[in-house]
């Protein structure tokens, strides 16, 4: 049996973070929405009860959520800052929305000897349960914010995400939606509206939230994306869909990494695209896959195709980190998707 599982409660937890003056939250290298709105929702419930948090990015930023960071104090990794204040003087460290030690590289060093204070919430299937010494983790959950928003609820003492401040229920909205694809993807479930309902019950306002986070790109970003749209190829009779970008097509549009977010979502506009993946060339000549698949009875599960390639995720949303050059990364990634395809059983 798996050690990757729950073994203690968020009531616990909630106790453990309580109980310390200063916590790093960390989360995955280059944070999505629930990744940010996980932390920063933690964050700002400790600061209402008084306590001192600091959110750890690593990775690239993108800079769509410098709006709902906010006057939230962060750190934004650098070489020198796991040495310096505020992380040179932490009590407790909670990992949010990530239990792999692939996903959490640039802290490994400084993360590691604090495994006796480390707690973590993730909804991944799987992860390294040497991360931290409090886990839980729930599968079922859209993201990680479902299961947070019941933390923050206990930190602050209320028995609804109704009744949380605004400042708490906007970003657990941030992560819950957009990790859902604004409600789109096949993990929307009863539970998700339900904590959806509850926080524009909070005041959440719905419209205002999704025109900062999804209507404020950069000219960039779609430059960007034309690349990747012409890159675009298809395979196993238009079942895959495979898009690259080069550090060549970053530099021509003007772009950096954070402008590729969402990218794998794009060819599965298309009626016959079962499963697809952007792979991107980083700066050091290595690339990182991203894999998306739709659901249904003939779904492609990316998980696997991912934990092949070193990498996982969800069923219908993964990734994997590979050695390069991107040729040679392309072909890694169109031979697992095609195989995983096939067995699928989908024709």
């Amino acid at each position: 049996m798996s050690d990757w599982a729950t073994n203690t409660t968020l009531e616990r937890i909630a106790v453990h973070l309580l109980g310390a003056g200063r916590i790093a939250l960390l989360t995955h290298t280059r944070p999505d929405g629930d990744a940010v709105g996980s932390t920063i929702a933690v964050a700002r419930a400790l600061q209402h009860a008084g306590r001192e948090a600091f959110p750890v990015y690593t990775g690239n930023w993108s800079p769509r959520f410098d709006q709902l960071v906010g006057h939230t104090p962060v750190v934004y990794e650098a070489p020198e800052c796991w040495d310096e204040a505020p992380l040179d003087d932490i009590g407790a460290v909670l990992v949010l929305d990530t239990g792999s030690w692939s996903q959490l590289m640039e802290a490994h060093d400084w993360l590691e000897p604090r495994h006796a204070t480390t707690a973590l919430i993730d909804h991944h299937a799987h992860g390294d349960p040497d991360v931290a010494d409090l886990r839980v983790i729930e599968t079922s959950a859209a993201a990680a914010c479902e299961i947070v928003g019941r933390l923050c609820c206990l930190i602050v003492g209320v028995e609804s995400a109704t009744q949380l401040p605004i400042d708490i229920a906007e970003p657990l909205y941030v992560g819950l939606a957009t990790d859902t694809g604004w409600f789109r993807h096949s993990n929307v479930s009863p539970a998700a509206f339900r904590l959806a309902g509850d926080l524009l019950e909070a005041g959440v306002d719905h419209e205002r939230i999704f025109e900062i986070v999804e209507q404020n790109d950069r000219p960039a970003r779609l430059a960007l994306m034309q690349r990747a749209l012409a890159s675009l190829e298809y395979f196993d009779d238009e079942r895959i869909a495979v898009m690259t970008l080069s550090q060549e097509d970053f530099l021509k549009a003007e772009a950096d990494i954070g402008d590729a977010g969402g990218f794998a979502d794009l060819p599965r506009m298309v009626g016959t695209v079962r499963a697809a993946a952007v792979i991107i060339e980083t700066e050091q000549g290595t690339a990182k896959a991203s894999f998306r698949s739709k659901g249904g009875e003939d779904s492609v599960d990316v998980n696997l195709v991912a934990q092949q390639l070193g990498g996982g995720g969800h069923k219908h949303a993964a990734g994997a980190r590979l050695p390069g050059p991107l040729a040679s990364a392309r072909k890694s990634v169109i031979q697992a998707l095609t195989a995983q395809e096939a067995r699928s059983g989908a024709r």
